[in-house]
Protein backbone atom coordinates (compact mmCIF):
# COMPACT_ATOMS: atom_id res chain seq x y z
CA UNK A 1 0.00 0.00 0.00
CA UNK A 2 1.12 3.65 -0.72
CA UNK A 3 2.57 5.81 1.92
CA UNK A 4 -0.05 8.53 1.01
CA UNK A 5 -3.06 6.25 1.73
CA UNK A 6 -4.01 5.07 5.36
CA UNK A 7 -7.04 3.29 6.08
CA UNK A 8 -9.36 5.47 8.55
CA UNK A 9 -9.42 1.98 10.88
CA UNK A 10 -6.00 2.30 11.41
CA UNK A 11 -5.57 6.01 12.35
CA UNK A 12 -8.27 5.62 14.58
CA UNK A 13 -6.49 2.74 16.59
CA UNK A 14 -3.57 4.73 17.10
CA UNK A 15 -3.29 6.71 20.72
CA UNK A 16 -3.02 10.42 21.01
CA UNK A 17 1.16 10.10 20.52
CA UNK A 18 1.01 7.62 17.32
CA UNK A 19 -1.00 10.29 16.05
CA UNK A 20 0.88 13.15 16.92
CA UNK A 21 3.82 11.92 15.25
CA UNK A 22 1.77 10.67 12.27
CA UNK A 23 0.39 14.20 12.08
CA UNK A 24 4.09 15.44 12.18
CA UNK A 25 5.12 13.00 9.04
CA UNK A 26 2.33 13.43 6.92
CA UNK A 27 1.36 17.26 7.66
CA UNK A 28 4.85 18.03 8.17
CA UNK A 29 4.24 20.25 11.35
CA UNK A 30 4.15 19.75 15.21
CA UNK A 31 0.67 19.62 17.31
CA UNK A 32 -0.60 19.65 20.02
CA UNK A 33 -4.01 19.15 20.05
CA UNK A 34 -5.85 16.60 21.82
CA UNK A 35 -8.61 15.98 19.90
CA UNK A 36 -8.09 12.96 17.95
CA UNK A 37 -10.97 13.44 15.54
CA UNK A 38 -9.06 16.61 14.54
CA UNK A 39 -5.83 14.96 13.80
CA UNK A 40 -7.12 11.86 11.92
CA UNK A 41 -8.84 14.45 9.46
CA UNK A 42 -6.01 17.30 9.09
CA UNK A 43 -4.15 13.48 8.23
CA UNK A 44 -6.56 12.08 5.61
CA UNK A 45 -7.32 15.35 4.31
CA UNK A 46 -3.33 15.95 3.16
CA UNK A 47 -3.10 12.74 2.24
CA UNK A 48 -5.93 12.76 -0.03
CA UNK A 49 -4.27 16.24 -1.06
CA UNK A 50 -1.12 15.26 -1.66
CA UNK A 51 -2.64 12.31 -3.76
CA UNK A 52 -4.30 14.29 -6.28
CA UNK A 53 -1.14 16.47 -6.82
CA UNK A 54 0.84 13.03 -8.06
CA UNK A 55 1.87 12.52 -10.84
CA UNK A 56 0.36 9.81 -11.59
CA UNK A 57 -3.33 11.66 -11.05
CA UNK A 58 -1.93 14.92 -12.62
CA UNK A 59 -0.96 12.83 -16.14
CA UNK A 60 -4.70 11.12 -16.04
CA UNK A 61 -6.63 14.75 -15.45
CA UNK A 62 -4.72 16.64 -17.71
CA UNK A 63 -6.64 17.00 -21.64
CA UNK A 64 -5.11 15.98 -24.22
CA UNK A 65 -4.63 19.39 -25.80
CA UNK A 66 -3.91 22.00 -22.95
CA UNK A 67 -5.87 25.02 -23.66
CA UNK A 68 -3.21 28.51 -24.47
CA UNK A 69 -1.48 29.43 -21.08
CA UNK A 70 -2.67 33.08 -19.75
CA UNK A 71 -0.54 35.99 -19.87
CA UNK A 72 1.75 36.43 -16.91
CA UNK A 73 0.13 38.47 -14.07
CA UNK A 74 1.57 40.09 -11.24
CA UNK A 75 2.41 37.53 -8.02
CA UNK A 76 -0.12 38.23 -5.22
CA UNK A 77 0.79 40.18 -2.08
CA UNK A 78 1.98 38.02 0.92
CA UNK A 79 -2.38 39.21 2.88
CA UNK A 80 -3.63 38.60 -0.55
CA UNK A 81 -2.26 34.96 -0.47
CA UNK A 82 -3.12 34.72 3.13
CA UNK A 83 -6.89 35.31 2.33
CA UNK A 84 -7.12 32.96 -0.28
CA UNK A 85 -5.66 29.98 2.19
CA UNK A 86 -8.94 30.40 4.21
CA UNK A 87 -12.86 30.50 3.82
CA UNK A 88 -15.19 32.85 6.30
CA UNK A 89 -14.79 35.05 9.10
CA UNK A 90 -11.18 33.43 10.50
CA UNK A 91 -10.07 34.10 6.47
CA UNK A 92 -6.69 36.12 6.53
CA UNK A 93 -6.45 36.08 9.83
CA UNK A 94 -2.57 36.18 11.59
CA UNK A 95 -1.63 33.37 14.34
CA UNK A 96 -1.56 36.28 16.42
CA UNK A 97 -4.71 37.68 15.98
CA UNK A 98 -6.02 33.91 16.18
CA UNK A 99 -3.92 33.92 19.49
CA UNK A 100 -6.13 36.92 20.83
CA UNK A 101 -9.15 35.93 19.31
CA UNK A 102 -8.33 32.36 21.51
CA UNK A 103 -7.56 34.36 24.68
CA UNK A 104 -11.32 36.61 23.97
CA UNK A 105 -13.18 33.57 23.79
CA UNK A 106 -11.40 30.76 25.38
CA UNK A 107 -10.58 32.78 28.14
CA UNK A 108 -7.39 32.19 29.22
CA UNK A 109 -3.65 32.14 26.90
CA UNK A 110 -2.53 29.98 24.39
CA UNK A 111 1.25 29.11 22.98
CA UNK A 112 -0.60 26.85 20.15
CA UNK A 113 0.58 28.24 16.35
CA UNK A 114 -1.40 25.80 15.16
CA UNK A 115 -4.02 27.58 12.90
CA UNK A 116 -6.56 24.83 12.85
CA UNK A 117 -6.75 23.46 16.01
CA UNK A 118 -6.91 27.66 17.12
CA UNK A 119 -9.80 27.94 15.00
CA UNK A 120 -11.47 24.54 16.14
CA UNK A 121 -11.05 25.72 19.68
CA UNK A 122 -12.60 28.89 19.40
CA UNK A 123 -15.42 28.00 17.50
CA UNK A 124 -16.12 24.87 20.12
CA UNK A 125 -16.03 27.76 23.39
CA UNK A 126 -18.69 29.60 21.18
CA UNK A 127 -20.83 26.51 20.71
CA UNK A 128 -20.48 26.23 24.46
CA UNK A 129 -18.85 22.75 23.93
CA UNK A 130 -15.72 23.56 25.90
CA UNK A 131 -14.89 25.10 29.46
CA UNK A 132 -14.06 28.60 29.16
CA UNK A 133 -12.09 30.79 31.67
CA UNK A 134 -9.10 29.91 33.60
CA UNK A 135 -8.01 26.37 34.66
CA UNK A 136 -8.69 26.29 37.98
CA UNK A 137 -5.94 25.27 39.98
CA UNK A 138 -6.08 21.56 41.46
CA UNK A 139 -6.27 21.73 45.35
CA UNK A 140 -3.43 19.22 47.14
CA UNK A 141 -4.02 16.43 49.20
CA UNK A 142 -2.95 16.77 52.68
CA UNK A 143 -2.02 13.67 54.15
CA UNK A 144 -1.97 12.45 58.00
CA UNK A 145 1.71 13.06 58.07
CA UNK A 146 1.44 16.61 56.61
CA UNK A 147 3.11 15.55 53.25
CA UNK A 148 0.97 17.05 50.43
CA UNK A 149 0.22 14.88 47.38
CA UNK A 150 0.31 16.71 44.38
CA UNK A 151 -1.06 15.90 40.53
CA UNK A 152 1.08 14.83 37.89
CA UNK A 153 -0.32 13.89 34.09
CA UNK A 154 1.46 11.72 31.88
CA UNK A 155 0.51 10.36 28.10
CA UNK A 156 -0.40 6.62 29.41
CA UNK A 157 2.66 5.31 26.32
CA UNK A 158 5.55 7.58 28.33
CA UNK A 159 4.33 6.58 32.00
CA UNK A 160 4.88 2.97 30.80
CA UNK A 161 7.89 3.14 29.79
CA UNK A 162 8.99 5.39 32.58
CA UNK A 163 8.07 2.72 34.98
CA UNK A 164 9.93 -0.09 33.17
CA UNK A 165 12.80 2.11 33.29
CA UNK A 166 12.73 2.94 37.35
CA UNK A 167 12.50 -0.83 38.08
CA UNK A 168 14.84 -2.20 35.36
CA UNK A 169 16.98 0.46 37.08
CA UNK A 170 16.17 -1.44 40.61
CA UNK A 171 14.13 1.31 42.30
CA UNK A 172 11.37 0.32 44.96
CA UNK A 173 8.90 2.70 43.57
CA UNK A 174 8.27 5.54 40.99
CA UNK A 175 7.90 8.46 43.69
CA UNK A 176 11.51 7.20 44.63
CA UNK A 177 12.24 8.12 41.12
CA UNK A 178 10.49 11.07 41.08
CA UNK A 179 12.41 12.23 44.52
CA UNK A 180 15.66 11.30 43.51
CA UNK A 181 15.55 12.85 40.02
CA UNK A 182 14.28 15.84 41.63
CA UNK A 183 17.05 16.09 43.91
CA UNK A 184 19.77 15.34 41.62
CA UNK A 185 18.32 18.27 39.21
CA UNK A 186 18.74 20.63 41.82
CA UNK A 187 21.77 20.26 42.53
CA UNK A 188 22.92 21.00 39.01
CA UNK A 189 20.77 24.11 39.19
CA UNK A 190 23.32 25.03 42.12
CA UNK A 191 20.93 24.70 44.86
CA UNK A 192 22.16 21.83 46.80
CA UNK A 193 20.25 23.16 50.21
CA UNK A 194 16.97 23.03 48.26
CA UNK A 195 18.06 19.53 47.09
CA UNK A 196 18.51 18.58 50.46
CA UNK A 197 14.79 18.43 51.24
CA UNK A 198 14.26 15.69 48.27
CA UNK A 199 15.28 12.36 48.87
CA UNK A 200 17.57 12.82 51.70
CA UNK A 201 18.90 9.35 53.00
CA UNK A 202 20.07 8.83 49.27
CA UNK A 203 23.02 9.58 47.01
CA UNK A 204 23.41 12.24 44.62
Amino acid sequence: MSRTTAPKKKLESMNLTELRARYLEVVGEETRSPNKKYLIRRIEETLAAKKRRSPTHRTTATPPSAPPAPAPQAAPTADVTQHARGRGRFAGMSVQELQAKYLEVVGRPTGSSDVDYLKWKIREAEAGRVTVGPRPEREAKVREDGKRVIPLSFDAEALKALDKTWRNAGMPSRTHFFRRAIRRYLVEMGVPEVAALFAPNQDK
